[in-house]
């Protein structure tokens, strides 16, 4: 069976981690299929969004620890010390972060260790009020590997990372939506067509302006503000001179929906 599905619908590019009998848990295989699939879906102009979820009633419990437990596997290597065959690979979580096609992640249902990872590292979390985060890293004696101890500070402040990290609790939806980490909460049952309607209105908008938006986000994490300032400048020059552009001034005098090609 393959454990990543690729599914493509129009603009939208749909991942499902498929390894439903053990919740998604992570294997060396699929962090292979789920980069091909993410640069996949990059290198297609016509995705315009890309959605991350798992099938069954998990998303994701993160690294298979029964085959780290018998030392098989991507933990059993890890505790092995054989971390040049990671350092090698371009990984999902790193991938994810350099898109500039705009991610949403389907919590579907719990999300632990690399799968709360995974989640962190898309732009957009909608969640099933069935679901769960699990960030119990410090009850495994591990830390957030790929990307947690990055994404947690920016993503609800110091205090509230350490508060998530340290103590290790289960975070219901209820309370993942209190904290800022995921964007709404619907019941099961909305899950897929909220996520469906918010996809349909990601793809209306300007492709072009849209990753570029993103890339200056990602970029002003690590930018002064002038410096900032001057790459949103020529962004902007470049932007103003697309065919998007003209479309949408045209649209917005015109009082209809604009049709943009990402030209």
């Amino acid at each position: 069976m393959d454990e990543l599905l690729y599914e493509k619908a129009g603009p939208v590019a749909r991942l499902t981690l498929n390894r439903p009998e053990r919740l998604n848990a992570i294997t060396v295989s699929m962090l292979d299929r789920l980069t091909e699939a993410l640069e996949d879906a990059e290198r297609d102009d016509t995705v315009r969004v890309v959605v991350l979820t798992g099938a069954g009633r998990g998303f994701c419990s993160g690294l298979d620890l029964k085959d780290a437990a018998q030392g098989r596997g991507l933990g059993g290597a890890l505790q092995k010390g054989a971390v040049r065959h990671l350092s090698t690979r371009r990984l999902p979580t790193v991938v994810l972060h350099q898109l500039d096609t705009p991610t949403i992640c389907a919590l579907n249902g719990p999300a632990a260790g690399y799968g709360l990872d995974l989640a962190l590292g898309c732009d957009l979390r909608i969640m099933s009020a069935s679901a769960t985060l699990v960030p119990g890293f410090a009850k495994r004696a591990i830390i957030p590997e790929s990307g947690g101890t990055w994404y947690l500070p920016r993503l609800v402040g110091w205090a509230k990372a350490c508060e998530i990290g340290f103590l290790g609790d289960d975070l219901c939806a209820e309370r993942a939506l209190a904290l800022g980490l995921v964007n709404t909460v619907v019941p099961p049952d909305r899950l897929d067509p909220t996520v469906e309607s918010w996809c349909a209105k990601i793809a209306a908008n300007a492709p072009l302006a849209i990753r570029a938006m993103k890339r200056l986000y990602r970029h002003g994490l690590g930018e002064d503000f002038e410096a900032h300032s001057h790459h949103v400048l020529m962004q902007l020059m470049q932007l103003v001179r697309s065919e998007d552009f003209g479309e949408g001034v045209t649209a917005f005098i015109e009082r209809r929906a604009p049709q943009f090609t990402g030209r």
